[in-house]
């Protein structure tokens, strides 16, 4: 038997890492500013920290603004001897390397729950010679609009698309494998993009699932030639793209009333996401295992939830409609049926 050999890969640029570096804080700071204007009232609190191993990072939490109930926008940098088992065990060939991590992530939880809550998060990672880039961007609903998740695919899509049309075919089905409950069959929401462990090896899917939808659109594309430029215009689309694909979404909503009803369902949905980030997450797992601040890391977590005991929402109502269509695997863009399915409870528009 062979043993499978790693695939040899090009030498990332020598100012690899401030490129990176300069790109990720420099989404934290538009991102910031941008979410502080639009909010009008929050503002977002800096906390520098230093790891001991190696490396830091700054934490920027904003709480109790307008529109935004909590979000955190984070930036880190670390480096460390010993990479942690969630790395090893999808890049073995980095065992004994020191490496080095940058990246920034955010999720925010709006106060309105017909606003989203919304995830990012772009990374670029170096253990000797082994290098890649990984990110993507989720929208998590509690009301359905077919218009808002239309919108945030269409521009995650066009960013793709400006760097090669191939990633957002395999990317999407990605994040719909990836941001899933599987104790509850659910997706975490509408999904986006995701995207991890890209290198010029040259075959885009890399997850878990050989047998899937996205391992599949990656066959179909075949070998897609990137090398390190080509990936760091990946992450600067994307990262770039998020502002336009989610601000006009909050713009459209945050005006909508809403009372108890809706608070509560929002608070019940919410804790899927606490499920997700505290039992799949790669970034927390990773994050954890790296002795990485735990404040930072948990920031991703409402500041308000609620579970319920064998819930089921009421037959033919918006809830329901979030239930069975906004939680699934969709294609937003291209398949007509699902204006007929959210037409008749006003969510379309």
């Amino acid at each position: 038997m062979t043993t499978p050999v790693a695939p040899l890969l090009s030498s990332p640029p020598v100012d690899s890492r401030s490129r990176a570096r300069t790109l990720l804080m420099g989404l934290q700071d538009s991102i910031c500013s941008s979410l502080a204007a639009f909010d009008g009232e929050g503002q977002f609190q800096e906390e520098s920290w230093v790891r001991p191993e190696g490396g830091g990072g700054r934490s920027r939490v904003m709480k109790a603004g307008r529109i935004f109930e909590q979000g955190g926008v984070n930036f880190s940098e670390v480096e460390g001897d010993r990479l942690p088992p969630s790395i090893l065990s999808q890049r073995p060939e980095a065992e004994g390397q020191r490496w080095f991590a940058t990246g920034t992530s955010m999720v925010l939880h709006p106060r309105n729950p017909y606003i989203p809550t919304v995830h990012l998060n772009y990374r670029y990672f170096e253990a000797g010679p082994v290098w890649w880039f990984g990110g993507g961007a989720d929208l998590t609903p509690y009301y359905p609009f077919l218009e808002d998740a239309q919108h945030f695919h269409r521009t995650l899509k066009g960013a793709c698309d400006s760097v090669d049309p191939a990633y957002y075919t395999v990317f999407k089905p990605w994040c719909d494998e990836y941001f899933f409950l599987k104790h509850r069959g659910e997706t975490r929401g509408v999904g986006g993009i995701f995207y991890d462990y890209q290198d010029p090896g040259g075959v885009l899917y890399k997850g878990s699932d050989p047998a899937g939808p996205a391992a599949a659109a990656s066959a179909a594309v075949g070998m897609v030639e990137h090398d390190w430029e080509k990936l760091f215009q990946l992450a600067e689309a994307c990262g770039n793209a998020f502002l336009p694909s989610y601000l006009p979404i909050a713009e459209r909503r945050q005006a909508t009333p809403w009372g108890e009803r809706e608070r509560d369902f929002q608070l019940y949905r919410r804790g899927r996401y606490v499920e997700f980030n505290l039992v799949f997450d790669r970034g927390t797992i990773f994050g954890l295992q790296t002795n990485g601040r735990t404040e930072s890391i948990l920031m991703s977590l409402p500041p308000l939830v609620r579970w319920e005991y064998s819930y089921t929402p009421e037959a033919g109502s918006r809830e329901a409609l979030l239930t069975e269509v906004f939680t699934r695997p969709q294609n937003w863009l291209d398949d007509g049926a699902l204006q007929n399915r959210c037409a008749p409870h006003q969510a379309v528009g």
